[in-house]
């Protein structure tokens, strides 16, 4: 204690002065607090409003909503709620009432505080500064009248913004972005209750205590207890909490009652806030590598959805060539890549995956104008086109095709290039531009040309100056998916990887944990057991309810809470994170594992795997937003039809990109515990918002000094008696090799079992192996049981040779011929686009559709002379017009004609024309 203040000491003994004052806020009638969109420039954020204590101090402004906030995630009683006489600023939603100490007495280590007795109430506190890891604070209100009440810590260090090095406010302010007033932050909101400034090395908070933040039921806004603030009423940054929150549960109180509070104050050395973040998600709320498979191998689960995005429950519409996006715009498809099939095609060795969803959405990306595409010219919501004005493709995901294909396409590259010159708005109403420095880094990586790579570092460098190293102090960028609030360590680790320049990892890593203060910490997990599903009822999403979906069953059970926990998954986004408590598109993780790999960074490391294991053993819906439950982990969860569907929402696109993201994260999980010995080529799955991914199985990569390995996982290449142990697999002539990663804390001693319908074993097999990436002798095999030992979170690898590999379809494609020239054509008579498309083995397609809709044309006609030299004719009377006719490997052109017939009945002919040479 120092002149009635408390000194706070960090572990580098840089102390900080935190006063004993509180502001009580009080009011006698109901404030109504309702959520409304916040008026923020280039930002989706709702925020708690109130009832303005007088008039004057109203300041909400009513918000145009625009048809983009539709669908799942919007709540139209936010989103259409009245602002006449509210306010946002929390300190004009009642009366203030300033409290400093009358009387303070230390008894060891104890601090007891009494404020000045007031006619409505009285205060004490007790500080205990030998509480560990921070000096824990606990006061006692005593009402004496009837009416809301919100009591306030502010007593910590208040720092003007121009001496701060950076702030943080769940969940938008970040870096030097400053609240413009003095919003308040529900607990449901606070990834960890507190808000953080930083100046040096010091991080200051006031953060709330384990138990006042319970882990059930599952943190929403009406059970929120308490709400942090980081805006003062000076306009300075000023950590503070506030509990109850006024017109929240437990702030309206009678006469002779009482409120218990307890928090902590932090300060807390970290050379930026995001190790503020870890310290005290570790060391208060119990962070650490908490997740298992238990429920099923992480293989098990990427099996089940693949199964599951071929089955009719996955929605995929055939003459559309996209998944149904139902939920949000009836009638629409979306895709928003076609690599993510592609790559499940090659690397589980499934033609039928490439000839259902991975060519019919390469088709869709080569020709849509957008990503949500819709029949109907009348649906608004969500910005939809029904305009076949492609490609909607990428710059990316036209490199990544060109170079999956064997570079024999030059028409992608051409394409790609388009794109690059000129800007695009894919998805919603949001324009992309197409001359970025990333994007100058797909074109080098196709091309070889120097100059787009010169582009890409001094872009990226440019970036690195004004970006990541200069904290942002403003939203400069459209908010609403996360990725648009941190700097792109997506883009900085690619380009680390091809340049394998340091600073360029270190701006990643510097991102990448900015974004991890998305992901939820709390609140902690608990001891106990959790009943889930009552009476066998599993939760009821009230947007499906309202849709007329039908409530599902469950069993009634108690489950360990660990199973339950959000902790490591992020809500969908800022406009949508009022109601998605947690997301289970996790694509971040395998991107935040291999970046916690290269730089030794352990945080990103179990952030990555808290988000991914043990969740689910089939594709779990989008997210958990109503109440804890064990139905997303049941394997035949998604096995209903749409209006079954009724515990979260189903976004049918995002099925293939989950698998991706699965698959990415066991190729990682494997880099990393091999230390890098053991890696794949790869390409990159731009997508759109989250949906990024590697893409792995295009090319040969190595296990240890084994080059050449081919990955390869086709479905029940292994059956093993352990769902502890993951595993990805490649073949190398007739060598098997096979990477064992154990998800647990426990030794695991397993039988894998080698499917003979997948490999055929010789006589005598030769049996080498790994533990802890040296060589053992430890694996055995008998017949087709493979006997191996996984360390505690360990790896066992394994190479049989003479293993011969039976694959069918993943070869064909692999089996690149030269590039055929002329194989892109612009056509007047429908405005009509062909082009050649090499598929290696597998053999050509000609692609040809019609840029004009039916608003111009009934009908269109392809004539064309086959391998054997017949005249074949295909038609196509029904908008969307386009057709596909196969050719032979062989075949490297097409002889053909167009007849398109327009609205009026006129015919208009081609005449002879020819794709390829």
């Amino acid at each position: 204690m120092l002149n009635n203040q408390l000194v706070i000491s960090d572990a580098a003994g840089q102390s900080q002065t935190f006063g004993l004052n509180f502001t009580l806020l009080y009011r006698e009638s109901d404030p109504k607090m309702k959520l409304l969109p916040a008026s923020i420039p280039n930002v989706k954020y709702n925020v708690p409003t109130w009832l303005a204590v007088r008039q004057d101090l109203a300041d909400v402004k009513a918000i145009k909503r625009d048809a983009s906030q539709s669908g799942d995630g919007f709540d139209d009683s936010i989103l259409n709620g009245s602002a006449d006489s509210r306010t946002n600023n929390y300190f004009a939603s009642g009366r203030n009432i300033q409290l400093t100490p009358e009387h303070i007495q230390q008894e060891g280590s104890l601090v007891f505080v009494d404020y000045v007795e007031q006619p409505g109430f009285s205060l004490r506190a007790t500080v205990d500064i030998s509480s560990k890891p921070y000096p824990l604070v606990s006061f006692e209100l005593n009402t004496k009248q009837a009416g809301y009440y919100s009591v306030g810590y502010s007593g910590a260090p208040a720092i003007s913004l121009n001496k701060a090095d950076e702030i943080w406010q769940p969940m938008i302010w970040q870096e030097k972005k400053f609240p413009d007033n003095s919003y308040l932050t529900l607990a449901y909101r606070a990834p960890l209750p507190t808000t953080l400034v930083r100046q040096g090395q010091s991080n200051i908070g006031v953060l709330a205590h384990p138990d006042e933040f319970p882990f059930s039921p599952l943190p929403l806004a009406d059970n929120s207890r308490f709400g942090i603030v980081l805006r003062n009423t000076q306009g300075d940054a000023q950590p503070m909490l506030f509990a109850p929150v006024m017109g929240g549960i437990e702030s309206h109180m009678g006469s002779n009652e009482k409120f218990h509070f307890r928090f902590y104050l932090v300060n807390q050395q970290a050379e930026q806030i995001s190790g503020a973040f870890e310290h005290i998600a570790r060391d208060v709320y119990g962070f650490r590598d908490y997740r298992h498979n238990e429920i099923a191998s992480l293989n098990t689960t990427f099996d089940n959805i693949v199964d599951y995005s071929l089955s009719s429950y996955a929605w995929f519409v055939d003459k559309l060539k996209g998944s149904a996006y139902s939920t949000d715009v009836p009638g629409a498809v979306k895709n928003v890549t076609s690599l993510s099939a592609l790559e499940l095609a090659m690397v589980t060795d499934n033609k039928t995956m490439f000839e259902k969803r991975a060519y019919p959405t390469l088709e869709y990306m080569l020709s849509r104008e957008k990503f949500l595409f819709s029949l109907d010219p009348e649906q608004k919501i969500q910005h939809p086109s029904r305009k076949m004005l492609g490609p909607i493709a990428p710059v990316s995901e036209l490199t990544s095709l060109y170079n999956i294909l064997g570079q024999n396409n030059p028409f992608l590259v051409t394409l790609a290039k388009e794109a690059f010159n000129s800007s695009r708005v894919r998805n919603l109403d949001v324009a992309q531009q197409g001359n970025t420095w990333y994007n100058a880094l797909w074109i080098y990586k196709s091309t070889g040309d120097e100059n787009f790579l010169q582009k890409a570092i001094e872009g990226a460098d440019q970036y690195l100056a004004n970006r990541v190293n200069q904290p942002a102090e403003k939203f400069d960028e459209h908010g609403f998916f996360w990725t648009q609030y941190t700097p792109k360590f997506i883009e900085l680790l690619e380009l680390y990887e091809v340049t394998q320049e340091q600073r360029y990892l270190d701006g990643a890593q510097k991102a990448a944990r900015q974004y991890t203060m998305f992901t939820w910490m709390a609140p902690k997990i608990p001891q106990q057991d959790v009943l889930v599903n009552k009476d066998g009822l599993a939760p009821m999403y009230w947007y499906l309810k309202s849709k007329g979906h039908k409530q599902m069953y469950a069993k009634e059970e108690f489950v360990a809470p660990w199973k339950l926990s959000e902790t490591g998954l992020t809500p969908e986004s800022s406009g949508t994170s009022s109601g998605h408590r947690a997301i289970f598109m996790a694509n971040y993780a395998p991107w935040m594992l291999r970046i916690g790999y290269y730089s030794n960074d352990s945080f990103l490391k179990e952030v990555a795997k808290a988000a991914i294991i043990g969740r689910y053993s089939n594709f779990p819906g989008y997210h958990i937003n109503t109440a804890r439950t064990t139905i997303y982990e049941k394997p035949d969860y998604p096995l209903h039809k749409h209006k079954e569907l009724s515990v979260n929402s189903f976004h049918y696109n995002h099925i293939l990109p989950q698998a991706s993201m699965l698959l990415d994260y066991l190729v990682t999980d494997v880099l990393n515990r091999s230390d890098g010995q053991i890696s794949f080529p790869s390409e990159y799955i731009e997508g759109y918002a989250y949906l990024q991914n590697k893409f792995y199985g295009h090319k040969p990569g190595k296990f240890y000094d084994e080059e050449g390995v081919n990955l390869w996982m086709p479905k029940g290449l292994l059956s093993i008696d352990n769902v502890e142990l993951n595993y990805i697999a490649g073949y190398r002539g007739d060598d098997l090799f096979i990477a064992f990663t154990n998800q647990s804390d426990l030794i695991v001693n397993a039988t894998a079992t080698i499917n003979p319908d997948k490999v055929n074993l010789a006589d005598s097999v030769s049996v080498k192996s790994w533990q802890q990436n040296q060589l053992t002798d430890k694996a055995k095999l008998d017949g087709n049981a493979l006997r191996i030992q996984v360390k505690a979170q360990g790896i066992t690898v394994v190479k049989l040779s003479g293993a011969k590999t039976k694959v069918i379809f993943k070869d064909k494609l692999q089996k690149h011929g030269k590039p055929i020239n002329n194989d892109y054509l612009e056509i007047e008579a429908g405005n009509a686009r062909a082009m050649l498309i090499q598929l290696g083995e597998l053999g050509n397609r000609a692609y040809i559709y019609l840029r004009d809709d039916d608003s111009k044309v009934s009908s269109f006609e392809l004539t064309y002379t086959d391998s054997n030299g017949q005249q074949q004719t295909l038609s196509d009377n029904e908008f969307p017009y386009e057709l596909t006719v196969e050719l032979p490997a062989e075949q490297r052109q097409l002889e053909f004609s167009l007849k398109v017939t327009d609205i009026n009945n006129q015919q208009h002919n081609t005449g002879p024309l020819q794709l390829g040479q």
